[in-house]
């Protein structure tokens, strides 16, 4: 609880938190909740709170923000465009550099070497970029040449401004904590679902924009990669929209939002904007929010802005009262919203339910650090840490002490490359190249009756030496390094180079060794992949288990849903045939009654009469009075035959009942038997062991390769 609202109401912090308590619990009990649901709700999701830049949450690193996008967005020339120009803005903007992307030549150079880079499919990183913006890549920019476009001197100084950003001692939390990957963020290495809450009030306007930035180019590029659906797969809620979305300014965060909006619904990703004020959104996006939750607005400004959005997606549906509408909004009550749906015809109020969680305000950072301390070890940690993962491409074999020498001369035929050096390479540090046997493939595995058919990529680099056997492809190691991602020449100049043994100076050893590399590789690798049964899925090579599991219960949303709108489908027309039967039964019923009531009440003014005839008429019993009893003696007849036509009516309403019911028990139970979707994170997934066939393996190089490596 907040101690000044405590002292404020003259109560101790205890005091406080537990009439807090009561209060939350009664209003919880008023809409049905109670602590035993809040409690499935923390067991079916683990809450986490980041706080980028600061270490009182759990740290977010930035390095990978600056990673080349997946290739969705790199074969899309738009996308790839946006992701760069965002980038660049919002670095610059953390530089306090206020950068037009058509003017400032500052943007144009870092925009110029993000997608140098990214087009390659190379990641930068702070200290690559640094050496990039004083030595770039390129000659030109434009139709100028680099030094009349942007001089060194002046690239200096923009390194230095980026170096003393890495430099800063506040900046060293922006690099490390967990990785920005949107699938981390959405669940737990087990496949748990996550609610993760990023936390920015401690950073200032620029970091915030600079981070909300990333974060927003981490989605769209994690949405990408996703396949599309009808189904609702994750929720991007943000607070407090003020700044990040104005309707007329473009700040960085403006054209990966509307991206969003515009696109995200088709992956299943929903997005919520909250914001105190109309007029802080943008009409595009407005334009693209099916649902609109409006509350009680301040001024008329707010009030006139929503009034005109709300008649303008009215036109075409008729029924818009903007004045009925003007005093629902000026009467709207504390938690009492209108809700505009494009889907419906007219707005709704409704009364929005106790909320779960304690709606405490803002936290200290005391606080996000107790809550923090309180939260659970991740569900998988141990397995991921014991997960094998490649090696780093700096990582270099060696079996001696290593002397550098010359580079050595060889032959064109013998095929060389050199791996990634490491950036920036620390000032007065020799490099010295180590040479080893590099061998890329790519390895089928298969099998017809499961349905199996997954291919990998995979990378190995075996230690050279002088004797018998020059290259021994069992001492050989993962190394995650593409042959795209080879240099055709050294990344440090004046560095050493290691002797070379002399098989490996002979280009026909490259043929055998390609061979052996081969065999080896069918003897050696394999993959284990997770199939689930349920869904005929498969895991994909490298998928961990919680990841092919939020992939499996993926599968079961869309079956179920798509089997519940079929069911609906089948069974709407019978319950409402079923159902408008009953209504028409009812209504005979009534009229049974109405008709018996009649019935009754004639016979007996017509035995009344006769009574009444007999005893105050003549003495003599007449033809007349005979008629009358014998009228209304058919009238108890008829009265008897209008009771049974009621209960004959009755049943007919208990027997429609009774197939209505019957009915809807049977859909209850089609339902149910498909409303399955938490088995997915409790089947019993079988594990598929296969290996290559010597077919199944095409090596796509063997080269002699030189690894970087620094003085011990």
């Amino acid at each position: 609880v907040n101690e000044d609202d405590a002292r404020a109401k003259n109560l101790s912090p205890d005091q406080y938190a537990q009439q807090q308590a009561e209060q939350w619990r009664k209003g919880l009990a008023a809409w049905g909740q109670d602590g035993e649901r809040i409690r499935r709700l923390r067991a079916a999701a683990e809450f986490a709170i980041y706080t980028p830049g600061s270490t009182a949450g759990i740290p977010l690193s930035i390095m990978a923000s600056f990673a080349a996008p997946p290739p969705a967005i790199r074969d899309d020339a738009e996308l790839l465009a946006e992701r760069v120009g965002t980038t660049a803005t919002s670095l610059l903007a953390l530089l306090g550099i206020t950068a037009d992307p058509i003017q400032s030549r500052e943007h144009i150079l870092l925009a110029t070497l993000f997608d140098a880079a990214w087009k390659a499919g190379r990641d930068l990183d702070l200290p690559g970029l640094i050496q990039q913006i004083q030595k770039p890549p390129v000659d030109r920019i434009g139709v100028l040449d680099l030094e009349t476009f942007y001089p060194e001197r002046d690239r200096f100084g923009l390194a230095m401004r980026v170096n003393n950003l890495l430099a800063a001692p506040g900046f060293g939390p922006w690099l490390q904590g967990e990785s920005l990957d949107v699938g981390r963020l959405l669940y737990t290495p087990a496949g748990k679902p996550r609610v993760a809450v990023m936390y920015i009030a401690h950073l200032s306007d620029a970091e915030r924009m600079f981070f909300v930035c990333l974060l927003l180019n981490q989605v769209l590029g994690w949405m990408r990669t996703q396949s599309g659906t009808s189904s609702l797969r994750a929720i991007l809620y943000m607070d407090e929209i003020f700044g990040f979305f104005p309707p007329v300014a473009e700040p960085p965060s403006k054209r990966p939002l509307l991206s969003l909006l515009k696109q995200a619904r088709a992956f299943g990703l929903g997005i919520v904007l909250a914001t105190q004020n109309p007029v802080d959104l943008d009409y595009k996006g407005l334009a693209n929010t099916g649902t609109w939750l409006i509350g009680r607005l301040q001024t008329d400004r707010d009030k006139a802005r929503v009034l005109e959005g709300l008649e303008g997606a009215a036109v075409g549906k008729g029924g818009f009262d903007r004045a009925e509408i003007d005093v629902l909004l000026a009467g709207l009550k504390s938690r009492i919203f209108l809700m505009h749906n494009v889907h419906e015809d007219a707005p709704v109020v409704f009364e929005t339910r106790w909320a779960m969680s304690y709606l405490r305000g803002p936290l200290t950072r005391e606080q996000i650090k107790t809550l923090s301390e309180q939260r659970p070890a991740p569900d998988g940690a141990v397995k991921a840490e014991s997960r094998a993962e490649p090696v780093a491409a700096r990582a270099t074999v060696t079996v001696a002490p290593v002397v550098a020498q010359a580079r050595p001369m060889l032959s064109p035929e013998i095929p060389q490359h050199f791996l990634p050096a490491p950036s920036p390479v620390p000032a007065g540090v020799g490099v010295t190249y180590t040479p080893g046997l590099y061998g890329a493939a790519i390895l089928q595995f298969t099998d017809e009756k499961k349905k199996i058919d997954v291919s990998r990529d995979v990378a190995f680099i075996a230690p050279l030496r002088e004797g018998a056997v020059p290259v021994d492809w069992t001492a050989a190691a993962p190394v995650n390094v593409a042959p795209a991602q080879l240099g055709a020449d050294p990344g440090v100049p004046n560095a050493g180079f290691a002797a070379l043994p002399a098989p490996a100076a002979r280009a026909k050893s490259y043929d055998a060794w390609t061979k052996e590399f081969a065999r080896w590789l069918s003897q050696s690798q394999e993959v284990t992949l997770f199939r689930s049964a349920m869904t005929g899925l498969v895991s994909r090579p490298d998928e961990a288990e919680g990841d092919f599991r939020v992939r499996v219960a993926g599968a079961f949303r869309e079956r179920r849903d798509a089997e519940t709108a079929r069911l609906r489908e089948k069974y709407a027309p019978k319950i409402m045939a079923l159902t408008e039967r009953i209504r028409r039964a009812e209504q005979a019923v009534a009229r049974e009654r109405e008709q018996a009531q009649q019935q009754r009440l004639q016979t007996a003014v017509s035995v009344g009469a006769t009574i009444l005839g007999a005893f105050v008429g003549r003495k003599a019993v007449s033809a007349t009075t005979l008629g009358r009893a014998t009228t209304a003696a058919r009238g108890v007849g008829r009265a008897a035959k209008e009771a049974q036509d009621i209960g004959r009516a009755q049943e007919s309403v208990e027997a429609l009942q009774a197939q209505l019911a019957a009915l809807e028990a049977q859909f209850e139970a089609e339902a149910g038997a498909v409303a399955g979707a938490a088995v997915a994170q409790t089947e019993a997934l079988e594990s598929v062991t296969l290996k290559p066939k010597r077919t199944q393996i095409a090596v796509t190089l063997v080269t002699l390769a030189w690894s970087p490596r620094l003085p011990q």
